[in-house]
């Protein structure tokens, strides 16, 4: 039967229509098309099948959809948030400002080690404390802050038992886990001297490195992370393997002793780190 103004003017009026760009919203047409036994025609260029595909779907749904377009990752995935860095001048070796546990860098330096005479760069060095246990420490036995970094102040931190880890970067390229091993119990060994009055005790400044494998090959950039962890365990760990983990009040302090004490291998990052303390009163 032959279509009329009238049937034509009925099925318009139940088409809606997006006023910006003609297109039809509504498929209520496109259905009674259908049921008439006629195919549906595009409208304003988009076919009958598509018309309202997306109406009613969630946003969620919608953009979870471009997702899995996109192998199921968002679309600002993967945009990690830039970490400020410090840099250690004498080495060029960068270190993040803040560490993944949100604990932050206080003082950066350098190691060197006296060899047939020359001063040679063994690593450079991050000190990271955790901000607001410190804050309360320093509170608690210090009180008001002094005019500039004491003594005291030094001690207070090397005898506590909070969260401390010193990131060391090798710059050296010769060096081997061995030279290593001899470095840390010379330097420990010497620290746990001054911390007992001159009693040695070599069984316990070994235990740091001891049970580090020969087999580990370390090049310029490897990474040694030793953490003093509450409750006074020192961890370490060479390239991501703790290869350490040892319960000991006098090893803890003998090795924060070496960065912090009297005679700390730099002594520049030392009174930055003493520096960073007076902020926190």
């Amino acid at each position: 039967m032959a279509t009329t103004v009238e049937d034509v003017i009925a099925k318009a009026e139940m088409v809606e229509i997006e006023p910006k760009t003609g297109v039809a919203l509504k498929p209520q047409l496109l259905k009674e098309e259908k049921v008439n036994g006629t195919e549906p025609k595009p409208m304003n260029g988009v076919k009958a099948d598509e018309v309202g595909k997306n109406e009613g779907v969630p946003e969620e749904k919608a953009e979870a959809g471009k997702e899995a377009a996109n192998g199921g990752v968002p679309k600002d995935e993967g945009k990690k948030e830039e970490v400020a860095v410090e840099i250690e001048p004498k080495t060029g070796v960068s270190f993040p400002v803040k560490v993944e546990d949100g604990k932050q860098l206080n003082a950066v330096g350098l190691r060197k080690k006296a060899i047939l005479g020359l001063g040679i760069k063994i690593y450079g060095f991050g000190i990271y404390a955790d901000q607001e246990k410190l804050k309360d420490l320093l509170k608690s036995k210090i009180g008001k802050a002094p005019a500039k970094p004491t003594k005291d102040m030094y001690q207070v931190v090397i005898d506590s038992d909070l969260w401390m880890m010193v990131r060391l970067v090798i710059v050296y390229s010769g060096l081997t886990m061995s030279m290593v091993r001899k470095n840390f119990d010379e330097g420990l060994g010497a620290s746990i001297k001054k911390l007992t009055g001159g009693r040695r005790n070599d069984e316990l400044s070994n235990k740091v490195m001891g049970e580090a494998s020969d087999d580990i090959k370390l090049t310029s950039g490897s990474v040694i992370e030793i953490t003093r962890l509450p409750g006074y365990t020192l961890e370490t760990k060479v390239m991501g393997e703790v290869v350490s983990k040892v319960e000991s009040e006098l090893l803890c302090r003998a090795y924060i002793h070496m960065y912090l004490g009297d005679d700390a291998f730099d002594k520049d990052a030392r009174e930055k780190f003493g520096v960073s303390l007076l902020s926190l009163f």
